[in-house]
């Protein structure tokens, strides 16, 4: 589909699309030698999780940081949004009461239906479980402030340089994971991480290397490079942070 025929699919305006594309939660499926964003089905569900985010008032950096996890799961996250709007729908519906009560003329200053505390209680701690995924709370909020200025240009030339990375390690995959080759690869790897999200020591890179092959979620992202590109990694990377 066209940009056109996704915001009138979607509702989401052009002017947003746009933006999601520059700041690197959106990307079109392809772009025509003509200049035509195209969307294929996967990146219209990725753009509804997107939307199921903002339903429930995530901030567009915390949306790009939990979608951009290697271990992001779609059917996971549906069922954490399953969850948070049927609580949100128990929060409208006792607001919806509430003004009935009043409209009836009942004199009832109660103030507990416009408590969100259960709400944002249920975010922080969808929101803690990607800090912890991503290898501890300190390297996330880096990994924030790190990354709050990119813009779309900068965010575009990371994700090049990772999914490079990534395409190098399963042109390799068939080769000794100690050999020099592979090993100066896990050092880019290694590398890129530090310069572009946080400070990776050894010890974060081997439980990185360890959730790439340990997590499903993980082997499948990375293995669309090739299969058994995860492993490769692991194995790799093992040799690299036992030096």
């Amino acid at each position: 589909m066209k940009i056109n025929e996704v915001a009138k699919l979607t509702g989401v305006t052009v002017r947003t699309l746009h933006y999601y594309d520059q700041i690197g939660l959106l990307k079109p499926s392809r772009i025509t030698e003509a200049g035509y964003r195209l969307y294929d089905r996967e990146a219209l569900a990725a753009l509804q999780q997107v939307l199921f985010f903002r339903e429930l008032d995530f901030p567009l950096q915390e949306i790009r940081a939990i979608m951009g996890k290697p271990g992001y799961d779609r059917r996971e996250a549906l069922e954490k949004h399953r969850e948070m709007l049927l609580k949100k729908r128990e929060r409208i519906e006792g607001l919806i009461d509430l003004v009935d009560r009043t409209l009836k003329g009942e004199n009832n200053m109660s103030f507990r239906e416009f408590d969100k505390t259960e709400i944002e209680t249920m975010k922080e701690k969808y929101a803690a479980e990607v800090r912890e995924r991503w290898g501890g709370t300190a390297a996330y909020q880096e990994e924030r402030e790190k990354t709050a200025d990119y813009g779309g240009d900068r965010w575009n030339a990371v994700n090049d340089e990772g999914a490079a990375l990534m395409r190098a390690f399963a042109e390799h995959r068939r080769e000794a994971p100690e050999g020099a080759t592979v090993q100066e690869l896990v050092w880019q790897w290694k590398d890129y991480i530090t310069r572009n999200f946080y400070h990776c020591t050894d010890e974060i890179l081997a439980g990185l290397g360890a959730m790439y092959a340990g997590d499903k979620r993980f082997t499948e992202n990375i293995d669309k490079n090739g299969m058994g590109t995860a492993a490769f990694m692991a194995k790799a990377i093992g040799i690299y942070c036992q030096k």
